[in-house]
């Protein structure tokens, strides 16, 4: 199976100077739980429901209202290509302990993301028990 038939598709990322509130209601509107960050026609990094909490909310000094994506971002992109084989996606995200992974078309274009809900759906009992413990381990 390849990444391609299983990521959702027609994923759009925002600019980093996209307001934190304005994230906040993205990801609830679309229930989901991340959103990429792109610049200049790149991907720049990736901003999760925990990073707004963790980076943001948790910090004394945070002001939501001013507060922008590139202040809560996490930076750095891990990526796969809608061609590469399913499994070999799932340790890469289980290496990293990654749940959401942005899949680029061979032009280097941004066109989904696979996640750990869309690996629960269309892989087998092994694979996936392997994968979440991965993830879900200890730091």
């Amino acid at each position: 199976m390849k990444v391609r038939d299983v990521m959702h598709k027609g994923v759009d990322w925002v600019s980093p100077d996209t307001p934190v509130t304005e994230l906040a209601k993205l990801m609830r509107g679309h229930d989901i739980g991340c959103i990429p960050i792109g610049e200049d026609d790149q991907l720049i990094g990736m901003v999760t429901d925990r990073d707004i909490v963790c980076k943001g909310l948790a910090n004394k000094d945070f002001d939501a209202r001013r507060a922008k994506a590139r202040d809560v971002m996490t930076e750095g992109i891990h990526c796969c290509r809608e061609d590469d084989d399913l499994a070999k996606a799932i340790h890469h995200m289980e290496k990293l302990k990654l749940r959401r992974l942005p899949v680029i078309s061979k032009s280097k274009r941004m066109i989904g993301i696979v996640s750990l809900g869309d690996v629960g759906q269309s892989t087998s009992g092994d694979l996936l028990s392997e994968y979440v413990k991965g993830v879900s381990a200890h730091h």
